[in-house]
């Protein structure tokens, strides 16, 4: 299989900065797969810009790994809506290290289903800024290699949007807080590290695997979640960590040229205790483990991905202030995850690429 222009397109959609896995927090975007189904190894001077988008509906309530089917049945289920634009870009700096900037954009609701009441939030997400090293060098691995980078996510997101809300019950339009699953921003300053491999097989096909976890020092927001919330433990909301794996197979189909078929699993949630600082404040740590096929299709120096994961594993897993009270709350989790992106390469020194067979 030849390594032919286009992008690296997984690094373009590896950013931390934007939400969402339901009423669960969870900042993560599309696949990874490496440089020989993606069409290449970035060069020493060359550009990558990328544009990826998540959708996703959750509506399915677990306590743990058990689905509260009555929520539904009783027509009380909260129903998160969630459009999460994001734009990368990466600058490829020699043939080993990279820099990226990615900047999300939120849309997202929320609305339980008995009532007449729509809460919504919008906005620029938390933007990241980091850099990529490959540990060896790509001008002697074409047919495997491993990336670990690290970044900064600066709380450029707000995590305070409020809406006007009439909740008919006599007094009037009132303030209030969305909740913090649709808020664009976190609140707070996260660390980001990660990691992601290839490895090639025979008859075009190639292994892959990525992951990423944001650390978040922070503890809490500094806004109460709302004029009710009188509980020191969870009246504000939790400025959590969060992280993502995932691995598969990626195979080139010969009698398209440019079109690599994936498939593997997809695991992204966020832990009851953070790694670093405390862990107190309303949060709803779990994770969900989704199957996902996709495609990419790489045509000169433009690349295509889509990805569709269907959950098959949801875990609403205990925060500390439910450990500490005795309680387990729920969350609402999405069937499906559907995840695209575009990218655009250009720039750098002109260089052939060998025949990896």
């Amino acid at each position: 299989m030849k390594l032919t222009l286009a992008i690296l397109g997984a690094l373009a959609l590896a950013s931390p900065a934007a939400l969402a896995q339901g009423c669960i927090v969870a900042r993560s975007s599309s696949q990874l797969v490496g440089p020989e189904t993606a069409g290449g190894y970035l060069s020493a001077g060359e550009w990558d810009v990328s544009f990826g988008l998540r959708h996703q509906f959750s509506f399915r309530h677990f306590v743990g790994d058990v689905e509260q089917t009555q929520r539904i049945a009783a027509g009380t289920q909260i129903m998160n809506k969630i459009n999460l634009l994001n734009a990368n870009v990466t600058y490829q700096l020699s043939p080993r290290f990279s820099l990226s900037f990615s900047a999300p954009i939120l849309l997202a609701s929320r609305r339980a289903h008995n009532s007449p009441i729509t809460t919504t939030a919008q906005g620029l997400g938390d933007v990241t800024a980091g850099a990529q090293m490959w540990i060896f060098d790509p001008r002697e691995r074409a047919k495997s290699n491993v990336q670990v980078g690290f970044a900064m996510a600066f709380p450029s997101g707000r995590s305070d949007v409020t809406n006007t809300v009439n909740a008919l019950t006599g007094r009037g339009p009132q303030i209030q807080v969305v909740d913090y699953s649709i808020q664009p921003g976190s609140g707070g300053y996260g660390l980001q590290f990660s990691a992601q491999g290839f490895h090639s097989l025979p008859w075009a096909s190639q292994l892959y695997v990525n992951g990423s976890y944001t650390a978040t020092p922070q503890n809490t927001t500094n806004t109460l979640r709302s004029a009710t919330a009188t509980n020191p433990l969870t009246a504000f909301n939790s400025i959590s960590d969060q992280y993502l794996v995932e691995a598969g197979v990626a195979h080139a189909v010969r009698q398209v040229r440019g079109l690599t078929v994936t498939f593997g699993p997809r695991w992204e949630g966020v832990p009851a205790k953070d790694l670093i600082g405390d862990s107190l404040g309303f949060r709803r740590p779990g994770y969900a483990v989704s199957l996902a096929p996709g495609f990419q299709y790489a045509y000169r120096k433009n690349l295509v991905t889509f990805q569709m994961g269907k959950a098959i594993l949801r875990d609403r897993t205990r925060s500390i202030p439910d450990r500490i009270t005795g309680a387990h709350g729920d969350a609402a989790f999405a069937d499906y995850v559907w995840l695209g992106s575009y990218s655009y390469r250009f720039g750098g020194k002109k260089h052939k690429h060998e025949d990896m067979n």
